[in-house]
């Protein structure tokens, strides 16, 4: 969802990032028939928030999210330790994942009672040794949440600041603590692969019909193109085997080579449009890529910042293609 930054800074928007425990785990067996065993699948491990575990509504109760397709097309086995309003602090603190928090998932996510997620990352990546072969990590969302009710863009730039330096502290720290534990754990080739969100808040430029809020659509932008992305970016690249999809920047099919560019100001737009269905207006398209990819125009879930199914797919083949476009370490 490329869009052109506000000429000037003006940081607002935050996600509010609901997150739900999910995880596919499948085991590599053997070949009778050719006599041999059959090589192990390497682990792709899932480490974050709601987007880590695909949250969807609750009437989507079998959701992979994008950590599923990425395994699925890499070819690895998938574990998922994803948690329910998981923040940059609370993935190092808080002990297991609350059980409701995880009851609309779908079943299969890795338990850890006892200890945080960070730590029950690392203690797996230690008990297997060799077998890792990627690590994906969504985690930043929730760190803004509260920024987002604040009375003034003032406030709200100086909340989303300082929560800003928190994300780039823990990610930071969880990156280095990831690849001190791959490196000894052997696994050369493992890679850690961050990602960031669709900035959902430019549904409310359309949505709901009566009651938009366009200005806090465009100042949206700034809030990820100057803080949290350039700020994820830095953390999760901070290691050579570290990169970062910027989810946000990326154009959907609804856009075509120059045309999903545009220029948001206020509650003014200049730039190409997409007719957007269920809406009277013609909309900017990175506006009709976001109502098109998540919940958050949805009229009957209008706020939910989840992407769909169709989102989440298009999140994994993001993943995907970074990693067929990475150089080997």
């Amino acid at each position: 969802m490329r869009r052109k930054s506000l000429s000037t800074l003006v940081a607002a928007g935050a996600i509010a990032l609901s997150v739900a425990t999910v995880g596919i785990v499948t085991t590599a067996g053997t070949s009778s028939a050719a006599g041999h065993t059959k090589a192990a699948k390497l682990y792709d491990i899932s480490i974050g928030d709601s987007y880590s575990v695909g949250y969807q509504n609750p009437t989507i109760l079998n959701s992979t999210g994008f950590t599923g397709y990425v395994a699925k097309k890499e070819k690895m086995t998938l574990e998922n330790f994803g948690c329910s309003g998981a923040t940059t602090t609370s993935i190092f603190a808080q002990i297991g994942c609350p059980t409701a928090n995880s009851a609309p998932a779908s079943s299969g996510g890795v338990a850890y009672p006892g200890t945080d997620q960070v730590d029950a990352v690392l203690a797996f990546i230690a008990a297997n040794p060799g077998k890792i072969g990627l690590v994906t990590v969504s985690i930043g969302g929730n760190d803004v949440t509260s920024c987002a009710t604040l009375p003034t863009a003032l406030a709200i730039f100086t909340c989303v600041g300082a929560a800003n330096t928190t994300i780039g502290a823990n990610v930071g720290n969880l990156v280095t603590e990831l690849n001190t534990a791959l490196t000894t754990g052997g696994d050369t080739t493992a890679r850690i692969v961050g990602i960031t969100y669709p900035d959902v808040i430019l549904g409310d430029w359309v949505a709901p019909v009566g009651s938009t809020n366009q200005a806090l659509a465009s100042e949206s932008i700034s809030a990820f193109d100057v803080l949290i992305n350039p700020t994820l970016n830095t953390a999760y690249t901070s290691v050579t085997r570290g990169a970062f999809v910027n989810v946000t920047n990326a154009p959907y099919k609804l856009a075509t080579a120059g045309d999903d560019t545009g220029t948001f100001t206020a509650t003014t737009y200049t730039g190409p449009t997409q007719n957007l269905k269920g809406f009277s207006k013609t909309t900017p398209v990175a506006v009709a890529e976001i109502c098109n990819l998540t919940w958050y125009c949805n009229t009957t879930y209008f706020g939910d910042i989840h992407a769909n199914t169709k989102g989440y797919a298009f999140i994994g083949g993001l993943v995907v293609a970074k990693l067929a476009s990475l150089p080997a370490l």
